[in-house]
């Protein structure tokens, strides 16, 4: 009778054991079935889509940001921006002392009129010259009137002497004659030798009054009040001066938003001391950077969509790219890493690309330098 009564709960253990099994069976094999389905899924989303798009979050919105330095040292007297503020092209930021500067026009004009009265002066003296070198020229035919006189004077003392001393012997001539035709031979020959000497003395004047000219008239030839180079030099100082007093107002040199304001009134700014940024918002791009096993199909024109965390999924850049960087970012850094014990260990490396987006959805919705991007690149193109 016991047997009889263990038989049936024996059973009943055994069917629901096997009941178990059948359905432990019944969901490994949907089990199974569920991951195949999810692997062929997949595996046909990598094949239609997925082996041609490649994405990353390691990415950034930046900018050819314009650094704004004054031209000039001088104290600023006015500051007409603040951070924040939008500016156009050309607007006036702010303002320095132009005093100095103005000091330098004054001082460049004196000098400027003194270089064209120095020019007309030197082309007065050059027709002075002129004239002396032509005086010079009579000089030198006087002197040889006075020379051609001379020699005849000289010539009449030399015959005369001659024939006095001729009739000394005969008693014809008194003594007082010789010697009187003696002194008067004597003067003439001086006076001959005073002539020779005059007729040099006129012709080195001569030449030197030319060379004179001559130097003077190398001053001006060929230019004219204007055209001097003393005259150019002076107007090159008065130019360069004139443009300090108009780099005294310090404007815009893009359009764009200011950040990082570094001056006040008052303050005095040394030449090329930064006092403020400009970001062009409307000129940004995004610095993706993707590991280097994903660049292996891009190329520089592929499309690209971009998303920011500032608007969500919903607001789609669509850019391209347009550049690669020349090191990854580990290469660029300060201190690039170096491993010289032999202890390596492999990093994936990433490699910035530049990702120009469209300006009109730019302006739709603006971005500013520093935010979060999601870039998906489409490899379809290649």
């Amino acid at each position: 009778m016991a047997d009889a009564a263990l038989e049936p709960t024996e059973t009943a253990v055994e069917g629901k054991q096997t009941d178990r099994a059948s359905a432990r069976r019944t969901w490994l094999i949907r089990l199974g079935i569920a991951v195949l389905l999810a692997g062929l899924l997949w595996g046909a989303w990598y094949l239609l889509f997925g082996r041609n798009h490649v994405s990353t979050d390691n990415a950034y919105v930046n900018a050819e940001m314009a650094q704004v330095t004054p031209l000039v040292s001088a104290q600023v007297v006015e500051v007409l921006v603040s951070d924040t503020q939008t500016v156009r092209k050309g607007d006036i930021l702010a303002r320095l002392d132009p005093t100095n500067a103005q000091i330098a026009v004054a001082q460049a004009e004196a000098d400027l009129a003194e270089a064209r009265r120095r020019f007309r002066q030197t082309a007065a003296t050059s027709e002075s010259l002129s004239a002396q070198v032509a005086a010079r020229g009579a000089d030198i035919v006087q002197a040889r009137a006075q020379l051609a006189t001379a020699q005849a004077e000289y010539e009449k003392a030399r015959v005369d002497l001659q024939r006095r001393e001729a009739l000394v012997g005969d008693g014809a001539v008194s003594g007082d004659e010789v010697t009187a035709a003696r002194q008067a031979f004597a003067s003439a020959r001086a006076a001959l030798e005073q002539a020779r000497a005059g007729v040099n003395t006129a012709q080195a004047t001569r030449n030197a009054a030319s060379g004179q000219y001559q130097a003077n008239e190398a001053l001006v030839r060929g230019a004219t009040v204007e055209t001097d180079p003393a005259v150019l030099a002076a107007k090159a100082r008065l130019e360069s001066a004139r443009l300090d007093v108009a780099r005294s107002i310090i404007r815009a040199p893009i359009g764009g938003v200011i950040s990082r304001r570094q001056v006040q009134v008052g303050q005095r700014v040394a030449q090329g001391s930064p006092i403020m940024t400009i970001i062009p918002l409307d000129r940004l791009y995004v610095d993706a950077n993707f590991k280097e096993r994903q660049l292996r199909d891009v190329k520089i024109g592929m499309p690209a969509k971009v998303t920011s965390d500032l608007y969500g999924g919903d607001v789609v850049y669509h850019g391209r790219v347009v550049g690669f960087s020349g090191g990854t970012g580990s290469s660029m850094s300060l201190i690039p890493a170096q491993n010289a014990t032999g202890n390596w260990i492999k990093v994936v490396q990433r490699l910035p690309l530049r990702i120009a987006l469209d300006p009109k959805e730019l302006a739709a919705h603006p971005l500013r330098v520093g935010l979060s991007m999601e870039v998906e690149l489409d490899l379809s193109d290649r």
